[in-house]
């Protein structure tokens, strides 16, 4: 009897936030689709597979899947480059099979390793390419990209009516957003709503035969099919033959990665956002979008990962458990099969403006800002990534990213091979060189570098108190200052802690120098740089 009233209770809670998760992900599905270069019914799909399949296999109580805005950049260099989509279909497939892979070997934990500045600097690029891929249709440009258009000297003709749609659907978001009393209305998502406003306005176009009026290529198209078997044959499926493509490969590795960490970091904010504070098993995950993937590419849909949008958007609606994301598949089910003619009313420039704000917040001016203030070891590999991603690919993006945060992480650790100080005594300064729990070859030229500047007449204490290991150059290195350089240049040098092993004199104590009182330790100015 408990067991029911609980699954009662859940369904109270669960049924309306998977109402406004569909109310949410509709619009999303549709535009990712068209900024993927995508069939749009691939986006509702994937959805659809996100929702349901994903919904059932994964154990995570809040997270969405479906498609994600992080993989229109993929997407739409894949299809463009592979010369088809039913190839590209066999692209996802093969990233749903490597994620299962991963799920099996337990590679749950592989976004630890990925550092936050290049995921950031990834979907800031991704951001910038969904903004100049989703201007021309919100200004109703038929001749591609805006930019080239400019540079090639070719005529922009701005559709009038697509500005004004635009216009006022960026403006319904923003004031959603803006207005605390819109923004509690969670049964109503503010994409909706633009949505229907764009419906709404283009249809009084069309009705009072304005030229304003937006039709043909600007408006969404969903095929309407008359029966089962019309329906059955819209299914596109992978093509199987384009195994020996190198290209279908690459772009399939990349997939796996860029989704499987999109996922997993996902995964990590939904579990956050769970006020029950339950955890996702992450190889679990792994496993269901895997799955997921592979029949969604099998039915023709896009590659999907969980989805901070839809998944927020979940958690805020009160959702108890993943019968919410299982729930907004079936509505998204429903609504293609029983609604299509309603669908291919939407003006692609209401779209565009959905995505322009997604965008936006993916790329929002405030992360460089942020990053900047953190130091230049946090803000190069950011807008490295950015602009690589923009520039080139995301994968080249990535891979660039990883690279720079790398070489900072080495130059890093070299330099923290030991503490350098420098304390003023009354008998005078005394240098202090503190040697980290662990001292390897790759520390050599810092230390190097340190002692050779050392001045003349200057008192030196090298400590290794704390010191695990010492590699046998840096021993040497010691040693050779300790009887060459060091009686050379006056220089009074005591070694403390060095082990019986590496054969170096240590002092008796560690009261090298005497001091007067408590408050004279207190009142010593110290200077220290970091290493």
């Amino acid at each position: 009897m408990t067991k029911k009233i609980k699954l009662f209770s859940n369904l109270r809670a669960d049924f309306p936030s998977g109402l406004v998760v569909f109310l949410v992900a509709l619009p999303l599905c549709l535009g990712i689709a068209l900024a993927s270069g995508a069939p749009p019914l691939s986006g509702i799909i994937s959805g659809i597979v996100g929702g349901i399949v994903i919904g059932s296999l994964s154990n995570s109580h809040i997270s969405v899947s479906g498609p994600a805005a992080g993989l229109t950049a993929i997407v739409l260099t894949a299809i463009s480059t592979l010369g088809s989509f039913e190839l590209f279909l066999l692209t996802v497939f093969l990233a749903g099979l490597f994620q299962l892979v991963l799920g099996f070997v337990r590679a749950g934990s592989i976004s630890n390793y990925f550092p936050s500045n290049v995921i950031e600097g990834m979907l800031a690029g991704i951001g910038v390419i969904i903004i100049l891929k989703e201007i021309p249709y919100a200004i109703g440009f038929e001749g591609g990209d805006v930019f080239s258009a400019i540079f090639n000297g070719i005529k922009i003709n701005v559709q009038l009516g697509a500005v004004i749609i635009t216009a006022v659907s960026l403006l319904i978001l923003i004031l959603w957003d803006k207005i605390s009393f819109l923004k509690n209305l969670k049964l109503v998502p503010g994409a909706l709503v633009a949505v229907i406003s764009g419906v709404v306005l283009n249809q009084i176009f069309v009705q009072s035969g304005s030229d304003l009026a937006m039709g043909g290529d600007q408006l969404v198209k969903l095929p309407v099919p008359e029966s089962f078997l019309e329906l059955k044959n819209l299914v596109v499926t992978p093509d199987f033959s384009g195994f020996k493509n190198p290209e279908v490969w690459i772009t399939a590795v990349t997939i796996t990665i860029v989704a499987s960490i999109e996922t997993l970091l996902c995964i990590e904010a939904s579990d956050r956002m769970d006020r029950h504070k339950r955890y996702t098993d992450t190889d679990r995950e792994l496993k269901a979008q895997g799955i997921g993937n592979m029949i969604s590419s099998l039915l023709g849909g896009l590659p999907m990962t969980s989805v901070v949008v839809r998944s927020s958007a979940n958690a805020s609606a009160g959702a108890e458990s993943k019968t919410s994301s299982i729930i907004h598949g079936m509505l998204l089910l429903v609504c293609v099969l029983a609604i299509p003619v309603v669908l291919n009313m939407i003006p692609l420039a209401t779209l565009a403006a959905v995505l322009l704000v997604v965008g936006y917040k993916l790329a929002n001016p405030s992360k460089l800002a942020r990053f900047w203030n953190k130091g230049l070891y946090q803000f190069v590999p950011f807008i490295a990534t950015l602009l690589a991603v923009v520039l080139t690919d995301l994968l080249k993006g990535v891979a660039l990213g990883m690279i720079i945060s790398i070489i900072f992480i080495l130059r890093g650790n070299l330099k923290r091979a030991y503490n350098f100080r420098k304390q003023e005594y009354e008998e005078g300064d005394v240098i202090h060189i503190d040697l980290a729990q662990e001292v390897s070859f790759l520390n050599k030229a810092a230390i190097k570098s340190t002692l050779n500047d050392l001045p003349e007449n200057s008192k030196v204490i090298i400590d290794a108190s704390e010191t695990v290991y010492i590699a046998r150059d840096v021993i040497d290195l010691i040693e050779e200052f300790a009887t060459i350089k060091a009686r050379e240049e006056n220089i009074d040098l005591t070694l403390l802690g060095f082990k019986t092993d590496y054969q170096l004199e240590n002092a008796e104590n560690n009261n090298v120098f005497v001091t007067h009182n408590d408050e004279e330790t207190e009142n010593r100015k110290e200077k220290q740089d970091v290493y």
